[in-house]
């Protein structure tokens, strides 16, 4: 079964042209880079949490308390629904805009209120914790929050680039032309 928040497309793997955005349905939204390591790590973790969860949901309904077997399951859906919305966090582009994907929220930038999109070297937080080590980022300015701090699309130390300084410039890379070919002057 095909999992499409789990890889990018391969696409620009296998990109074989000279064309910048390899693909034909530029309205799909996409995530230009593969999930890292550490993301994939912790969602593989709360799935086997889950598993166990979802083991004891049917002892506990077998062994003849229905409500504690189906508290049981609902922890082991919520479970599952986190390790699938940390699988789908990010930042996605299509030809209607630039998307930023939270565990808790979503913001869509539409292109025609996007200023610039840029990599500044900045202190960025690592894996997402509140200790700030210095690295780079990819920023996002709007056009109509240009007094306000840039948002942070990706950094060097988040899940997806921790320890893989190529894959973030070149997702760095592709948002960046993403930018530029949707871009209103």
């Amino acid at each position: 079964m095909p999992l499409p928040f789990l890889t990018a497309d391969r696409a620009f793997d296998e990109q074989a042209d000279d064309r910048a955005l390899p693909f034909d349905n530029l309205d799909r939204w996409r995530r230009p880079y593969r999930p890292g390591p550490w993301r994939v790590a912790m969602a593989a973790l709360l799935l086997l949490l889950a598993s166990y969860v979802l083991f004891a949901a049917v002892i506990i309904t077998v062994a003849g308390t229905l409500g504690a077997g189906a508290v049981c399951f609902g922890v082991a859906l919520f479970v599952i629904a986190s390790a699938l919305r940390l699988l789908r966090m990010g930042a996605w582009v299509s030809a209607y805009g630039l998307r930023q994907v939270r565990f808790f929220g979503t913001r869509t930038a539409p292109w025609t209120q996007v200023a610039v999109v840029r990599t500044v070297q900045q202190p960025v937080r690592w894996l997402g914790l509140p200790r700030t080590v210095q690295g780079q980022a990819l920023v996002l300015v709007r056009r109509d929050r240009v007094g306000d701090d840039p948002v942070a699309l990706l950094t060097t130390h988040n899940a997806d680039f921790l320890g893989r300084p190529e894959a973030f410039d070149r997702a760095a890379d592709t948002v960046e032309v993403w930018a530029d070919e949707h871009r209103p002057g």
